[in-house]
């Protein structure tokens, strides 16, 4: 059984420069690990200051050295159509499944082989679980976001949003020197 932990040790090295530190000491986790529900302890978590951390829970648990990160996180807030660049509102859920390793002594840059894609580093016995949550939620945001799926975008010739305005600009036709593509695209879909 994990215990409950809401109250985190503020940035020690600079509290004016990182004011949303959330800090745990690698060396007093206990074997039980810890739970981590509180949303309001990482209200400045997300630097992107437009999105909001609605639901978070965190199992954090030692495994000798290392430290294994476990659970979910849900945040809200504005992003921008990639096809029209209207904003709309935007939502992710993210799955944390993390593993900390102490960082190497003396080694500036440690190479990674392809079991240790979900590995991170700690530093100084302490884990920042703020920097790991806004990581998640960034890495949770769609590359290319869309207000809906059926997003017309912008006009290429004048620039007018398709969603509102039916655009008048004459239809350019495809350049026939992509032929040989648009042929091996409708082969392959067929």
């Amino acid at each position: 059984m994990t215990q409950t932990y809401g109250v985190f040790a503020q940035s020690a090295t600079d509290p004016s420069k990182d004011t949303a530190a959330m800090i745990i000491r690698v060396s007093e986790l206990e074997e039980s690990g810890l739970r981590i529900d509180d949303v309001a302890a990482f209200r400045e978590a997300l630097t992107v200051p437009a999105w909001r951390l609605d639901a978070l829970a965190l199992e954090v648990e030692p495994d000798g050295a290392e430290v294994l990160v476990h659970g979910r996180l849900s945040a809200t807030g504005s992003l921008t159509c990639s096809r029209c660049l209207e904003p709309f509102p935007g939502r992710v859920d993210s799955e944390i499944d993390l593993r900390f390793v102490p960082k190497p002594v003396g080694a500036d840059s440690v190479e990674l082989g392809a079991d240790d894609l979900d590995v991170d580093f700690y530093e100084n016995d302490q884990l920042d679980l703020a920097r790991v949550v806004d990581n998640e939620a960034t890495l949770a945001l769609p590359m290319k976001p869309l207000c809906r799926p059926d997003c017309r975008g912008l006009c290429a010739t004048c620039g007018a949003n398709r969603n509102l305005v039916a655009c008048t600009c004459p239809q350019h036709p495809p350049d026939p020197r992509l032929a040989a593509l648009r042929d091996l695209a409708a082969r392959h879909t067929n």
